[in-house]
């Protein structure tokens, strides 16, 4: 069998010097008897629930600092900057705090992105999508408990397309920002540039958190941003008006697409997954 090899920047080949973990099985019941399984379905809840509470509050405080008619100043509070911010270091926190237990997605539109790429099997996703919504939902419905009067006065920190933005436009948005953010999450992970860039060590949650910030920082007056389907769903549920229904598909349509374009783009452009399995079957003599 010949020895996988990789070409190095001169042209010569070298040994592999990385190991890719095997697929995931597409279906493995075993990870219903494991505790480490529920552990980590815990994690992503708790994680899920925190990210929405101090995201939406901040979404609201800004709000409120800033509403001139409760006698706020239009430049305070953190502004969309800080929004931003609050978004992205969440992200840089949690995943750092979880990703050992259950690899810190923290994001249905991740966990669909990992499950294509065969990094999660189909009832990991799944139960992870489950877990991540609950806690989405629970996180603002907290907020709301704390402060709900300016939960309502001010839009509940829930996703809709802002005026004078298509649908198309919205939707678009989405797939973009979702795409930067998973194809991140793949690139910061990979295996093969831990082993080509030893020498220069990456914190995996930094990057993350920052594309979470730089796709907040385009969308935020487009959608709100979502890039996150829990996210958009756990406000939704609970603020619970027409407008956030109206355009909730596009916070689900639109990461799903762009979760599966940078799947697709690190697994099968960039680490040339075709191309591998394609001379795996002309390398094999029975075939």
């Amino acid at each position: 069998m010949a020895k996988d090899v990789e070409v190095t920047e001169r042209g010569s080949f070298s040994g592999k010097d990385y190991h890719d973990p095997p697929p995931a099985p597409l279906i493995d019941a075993e990870e219903l008897t494991k505790w480490s399984f529920y552990r980590a379905l815990i994690a992503e809840f708790i994680a899920t629930l925190l990210f929405l509470y101090i995201t939406v509050l901040t979404v609201i405080g800004y709000k409120h600092q800033s509403d001139i008619k409760a006698d706020g100043d239009v430049c305070g509070g953190v502004g969309i900057l800080g929004i931003a911010w609050a978004f992205g270091g969440m992200i840089f926190i949690l995943v750092y705090c979880t990703a050992g237990i259950s690899g810190g997605h923290i994001n249905p539109a991740v966990t669909f992105g990992l499950f294509l790429a065969r990094k999660v099997s189909l009832i990991r996703a799944i139960l992870y999508i489950v877990a991540q919504c609950l806690g989405a939902i629970s996180g603002v419905g907290l907020v709301k408990a704390f402060q709900k009067s300016y939960y309502n006065k001010y839009g509940g920190g829930a996703n809709s397309l802002a005026d004078g933005y298509s649908k198309g436009t919205g939707l678009g948005a989405e797939i973009i920002g979702t795409f930067v953010l998973v194809y991140t999450v793949f690139s910061a992970t990979d295996p093969k540039r831990n082993a080509r860039d030893s020498h220069v060590p990456v914190l995996a949650p930094l990057p993350i958190g920052f594309a979470v910030f730089m796709v907040h920082l385009a969308t935020i007056p487009v959608t709100g941003t979502g890039i996150n389907p829990a996210r958009s769903l756990g406000a939704a549920v609970i603020y619970n008006k027409d407008k956030p229904w109206d355009d909730h598909w596009i916070f689900w349509v639109g990461p799903f697409i762009g979760a599966a374009i940078a799947a697709f783009y690190h697994q099968f452009i960039l680490r040339a997954g075709a191309v591998k399995a394609l001379g795996s079957f002309r390398s094999n003599p029975h075939v």
